[in-house]
């Protein structure tokens, strides 16, 4: 469907590179370093896709997204974060994605699924409905982490994982894979920043477990470390697998960038191709410095400390920002949230600043 730009030499170099210029991950070669992030639209019934996420997600293909991210995609009914997200825990759910998928990968991009658990930030309202905690009178349901501390006063309290149910959830992880590669994405990404389950073992604020999965750095990587070898298994050698972190908790005392190098060092001996760099979530009562490029940083250390490709987000709007964090060798993709909202055709426009030429559509040919 898409009319051709003149092929770029194809390199992971640091020298001459920019926005447009291809990358190979593992044998998934995209053709550019944009990425549409994952952003939760609220907009399921029982966890199944619809027209909604067929249009939103095929958009920002048609718009020139090197990746096209869904939102991040329950692996269980228990770990939605409000009764509307998007599902992979059934096979009945797979066609309507498997639909998407196919109509990502024919216009140009690379169909890819975030897979993720949200633990004690689960059985919430959606942010439209003031995204207070759901209780289970109302519709809601029992929420789980590594121990029983809620995420505030007015969150519901978690019940603490037994080790067996931690394995169910491995297996779940596995399963979500294993049905996303069946429904032709072709990039997973495991989800375990922004305060959700992975990151709640991950974070000393959250786990105080006295086992083998709490204490330690060692202890509280652990669980993430089963997730990523049970999902690696069920992915092709050749399909790139994304690791989505907070790098810091913005608290002391908690997750931080030290931390984050080590466990992408582990991570990367386990068959994580690209660490997806963001921050913050543990907690409500953190103070974030935000402004432009304010997790650019997190993405360079862990880049040059642990040696991986890493992806760069949070309040990247302008494509000469977004272009520059790439030829400055800050980070190798660049994940575009809210401006993609704004603009769909983020893709497009930047060929257009960068390239004078512009990948149309062919439908879209009246536009040349």
């Amino acid at each position: 469907m898409k009319m051709a730009l003149s092929n770029p030499q194809k390199t992971n170099d640091v020298i001459e590179k920019n926005l447009l210029t291809p990358l190979l991950v593992r044998q998934t070669e995209v053709k550019n370093r944009i990425v549409l992030s994952p952003m939760c639209q609220y907009s399921s019934v029982d966890g199944f896709a619809n027209d909604w996420h067929l249009v939103h997600l095929g958009s920002r293909a048609l718009g020139g997204a090197g990746i096209v991210f869904t939102e991040a995609t329950a692996i269980s009914p228990e770990g939605r974060i409000s009764p509307y997200d998007l599902g992979i825990w059934s096979d009945e759910q797979v066609p309507f994605l498997a639909r998407i998928a196919k109509f990502i990968s024919e216009n140009g991009s690379l169909p890819a699924m975030q897979i993720a658990h949200a633990g004690r930030k689960a059985s919430c309202q959606r942010p439209i409905d003031g995204g207070a905690s759901l209780p289970l009178e109302k519709g809601g349901w029992q929420v789980v982490a590594p121990s029983a501390v809620a995420f505030s006063e007015k969150s519901q309290i978690p019940k603490s994982l037994s080790q067996a149910a931690m394995k169910e959830i491995v297996f779940s992880f596995q399963q979500a894979a294993k049905r996303a590669v069946a429904a032709g994405f072709k990039i997973i990404e495991i989800h375990a920043a922004h305060g959700y389950l992975l990151h709640q073992f991950l974070s000393p604020l959250s786990n105080q477990r006295q086992d083998e999965y709490g204490g330690s750095l060692e202890n509280r990587i652990r669980l993430l470390g089963e997730v990523v070898q049970a999902v690696r298994l069920v992915i092709s050698e050749k399909m790139a697998l994304f690791l989505r972190i907070s790098a810091t908790d913005w608290i002391e005392g908690g997750w931080d960038l030290k931390q984050s190098i080590e466990l992408a060092k582990q991570v990367k001996q386990l068959g994580v191709d690209v660490i997806d760099v963001s921050s913050g979530g543990i907690v409500p009562y953190a103070k974030i410095p935000t402004k432009p490029n304010y997790q650019v940083p997190f993405a360079t250390n862990i880049q040059e400390e642990a040696q991986i490709l890493t992806g760069a987000v949070g309040f990247i709007t302008q494509i000469k920002q977004a272009n520059q964090i790439i030829s400055s060798n800050a980070a190798d993709l660049v994940f575009i949230g809210r401006e993609f909202l704004r603009q769909p055709y983020f893709g497009l426009k930047a060929q257009q600043f960068l390239a004078k030429q512009v990948s149309w559509p062919k439908p879209y040919g009246y536009a040349l």
